[in-house]
């Protein structure tokens, strides 16, 4: 009975967690750091100095803006896919872990300060603040990983790596 009431209590935990760091891990690498290098829409729609994070991440219908969040999301949606079988309640609870986080990191257009608790809490468990979140948008070469702050120093080189290639290619002969 015991091992019954831990499969049901943990299962979700884990899958929920599983999502997120699998789906902020393929998004960091797979979409967010490639598009810094190589694209234009997310640093257009998201980077802008014309742009606030409450006018990108919470008022607006733009396509663009909506394409670059579809994009940044869809590795999350394809993890979930793939954890529903073992736990739909995991899964429902990371979706929406994740989506009460990007509003939450974009709470520093309002002037919202993350309380030291929560702060030291977020350090601990390496979760991406607001804070942190904004420092990703003054200096577009740090602050990487949606949720976690784990993938940051790993997406720094990837982004190294990657601009490296764009050099390289642009001296290849053709």
């Amino acid at each position: 009975m015991l091992e019954a009431i831990a499969r049901t209590f943990f299962s979700p935990l884990l899958v929920a967690w599983l999502l997120l760091v699998l789906g902020d891990c393929l998004s960091t690498f797979c979409y967010h750091v490639p598009e810094h290098v190589f694209g234009s829409l997310h640093l257009k729609t998201h980077h802008s100095a014309k742009k606030t994070f409450r006018h990108y991440a919470i008022l607006t219908f733009n396509l663009q803006v909506l394409l670059d969040g579809l994009l940044g999301a869809l590795p999350y949606l394809l993890m979930a896919a793939a954890l529903w079988p073992f736990s739909p309640i995991g899964v429902v609870g990371g979706l929406l872990f994740g989506q009460v986080h990007v509003w939450w990191r974009h709470v520093t257009a309002i002037g919202w300060q993350t309380p030291k608790p929560i702060a030291l809490l977020c350090q601990v468990l390496f979760i991406t603040t607001p804070e942190q979140h904004w420092l990703h948008h003054q200096k577009t070469n740090m602050g990487f990983g949606d949720i976690f702050t784990f993938f940051d120093q790993p997406a720094r080189a990837w982004m190294r790596f990657l601009r490296w290639i764009r050099l390289y290619r642009r001296y290849l002969p053709v």
